[in-house]
């Protein structure tokens, strides 16, 4: 199979023999006639595989070796030495050579190499695939719009990179779903995903959460706890809802983004992390800044990549495939269609919740179906706007008995109905009720409320 090869020697001759062979099996070389011009080249371009003498001028095929297996593991180097000089070729294998080559070499022996080498990636990269799709981090993207597939190309090349992302975008677009794509497609993909909803945890509860504490660091701490930026250690760190950290706490966030370090509670010194950054909100970071609620520094430090989720609304091309694909995978063993009136309808509707308000549409109609063919009538209602009740409802709601009445009870109701108003969507109904996310999160708990109201 061709491959792009990136081949390293001083000695013009031996470079053209090679090129020619290379090339005449089908390969794209790039050449390099020192140490410095083939590094330069493999910053530049993506190889499948490094071919470098080790007697050069200036940077030694040695140094090549090292800087290229530390900046991609993944791609395999040979090495070429003169004959008879078998301490340096293993010394180079030590190093992480994959094999090595005598000079002067001859085509067949070349070619075996090279062969070798190629299959070995390839049988790494299958591996590599394997242990990612079993780990069940990585989620399968359902689109069909442009805008859609734009986002996942710039995810795609983001992905590559050791760069923070800010992914933005309405309640229920996706978001996570786009985190974890960015993570199995990343060198860190076998590596942990640590996801934190920073809206569910009380700001007391949360600098722990992220930053561990020692034992003894408050009444409760019984043993030192790592926190998730360790967890992350190697792999992805994601903080859904980064808008929702309180105040007090981003100074230490940005400590942590800056220096790499954690301080844990309690503990005597900081801590070094590898781990890299995905941040996700459904709020305007740059309204959130100027009412002096979330730091512009941690913004900027945040926002290197910006993706910008488009809501279901924008893409209606998305929403027959969406549900098709839930429908499939909510009813497990039946055959159920989607007629195209019912998938005109799915395409009419604002969807205020976006993908997963369709997807517990696309439940409750494979629930309701009892045929082989979902139909109008099993559609949610369309929530009615708040004008629409009758009359006397909406002036004296909800009604006083006599006897009394329980404010839990009416807590709970009020809960109910703005979960309905809003398709189940909780960041909705928190700014419906005008509480804060995690408020009404506990609430939920507290209640045993489901999010379908």
């Amino acid at each position: 199979m061709p491959a792009r090869i990136l081949f390293i020697d001083d000695d013009p001759a031996g470079r053209e023999v090679a090129l020619f062979n290379l090339r005449k099996a089908g390969h794209e070389v790039t050449s390099a006639a020192d140490g410095r011009e083939g590094l330069a080249a493999f910053a530049a371009a993506p190889f499948d595989l490094v071919i470098t003498d080790l007697k050069m001028p200036g940077i030694p095929g040695m140094e090549v070796l090292r800087k290229v297996r530390a900046h991609s593991p993944e791609v395999p180097v040979l090495v070429i030495t003169a004959f008879g000089n078998v301490e340096t070729a293993v010394a180079a294998m030590r190093e992480g050579a994959y094999d090595f080559i005598g000079k002067p070499f001859h085509r067949e022996q070349l070619l075996l190499s090279v062969g070798k080498a190629l299959e070995r990636r390839r049988l790494a990269a299958e591996v590599r695939d394997l242990r990612v799709r079993a780990s069940g981090v990585g989620r399968e993207i359902v689109c069909a719009s442009d805008a859609m597939r734009r986002l996942l190309t710039i995810a795609d090349r983001v992905a590559a990179t050791d760069a923070t992302v800010l992914i933005t975008g309405e309640s229920g677009t996706g978001k996570e779903v786009i985190a974890r794509r960015i993570h199995v497609r990343s060198p860190r993909a076998e590596g942990p995903f640590v996801a934190v909803n920073c809206a569910a945890i009380p700001g007391e509860l949360l600098e722990s959460e992220l930053f561990g504490h020692a034992r003894g660091a408050f009444t409760g701490a019984v043993r030192d706890r790592a926190g998730r930026f360790r967890q992350a250690s190697g792999g992805t760190l994601f903080l859904d809802e980064v808008a929702e950290i309180p105040a007090a706490l981003q100074g230490k966030l940005l400590r942590a983004l800056q220096e790499k370090t954690v301080d844990a509670v309690g503990a005597d010194a900081p801590v070094p992390v590898d781990a890299r950054i995905v941040a996700a909100t459904n709020r305007d970071l740059p309204e959130r800044i100027r009412a002096g609620a979330f730091r512009e520094d941690l913004y900027y430090r945040l926002n290197v990549v910006d993706l910008h989720v488009p809501p279901l609304r924008e893409r209606p091309a998305d929403v027959a495939p969406l549900a098709r694909r839930f429908i499939s995978e909510l009813a497990p063993g039946r055959e159920i269609a989607v007629p195209p009136e019912v998938t005109a309808e799915l395409e009419r509707r604002p969807w205020p919740g976006n993908v997963r308000e369709l997807r517990n549409a696309c439940e409750r109609m494979v629930v309701l179906c009892r045929g082989d063919a979902v139909s109008l009538e099993e559609l949610p209602p369309l929530p009615r706007a708040a004008g629409e009740r009758g009359g006397e409802e909406a002036q004296d709601w909800p009604p006083l008995p006599a006897e009394g009445f329980s404010l839990v009870d009416l807590e709970k109701r009020v809960i109910e109905r703005a979960l309905r108003l809003t398709g189940g969507n909780i960041t909705q109904a928190a700014a419906y009720l005008r509480i804060p996310r995690h408020i009404l999160v506990y609430r939920l708990e507290k209640y045993g409320i489901r999010r379908d109201g």
